[in-house]
């Protein structure tokens, strides 16, 4: 039988809060890493550039895109 999300939801949070213990990890720690990586740019390109991936593309991007280059030579 099959676990419903809601089950394999819980498990993984259990799964979660035993790592955090095992290596020390606090909630807020967790907090401002992730917080962090909310702020760090999805997208870079040479001259300084970048974009979070959210919203609308920025027109460097799409100029380079559109120019060729692959979206994931941007990615940082």
């Amino acid at each position: 039988m099959f676990d419903s999300d809601g089950e394999a939801r819980e498990r993984l949070i259990v799964w979660i809060r035993r790592r955090m213990e095992e290596y020390g990890i606090s909630i807020e720690a967790l907090a401002a890493a992730l917080t962090e990586d909310a702020a760090t740019p999805k997208y870079r390109d040479a001259y300084g550039n970048t974009w979070d991936g959210k919203g609308e593309r920025p027109d460097w991007l799409t100029r380079a895109i559109n120019a060729g280059q692959n979206i994931e030579h941007f990615r940082c």
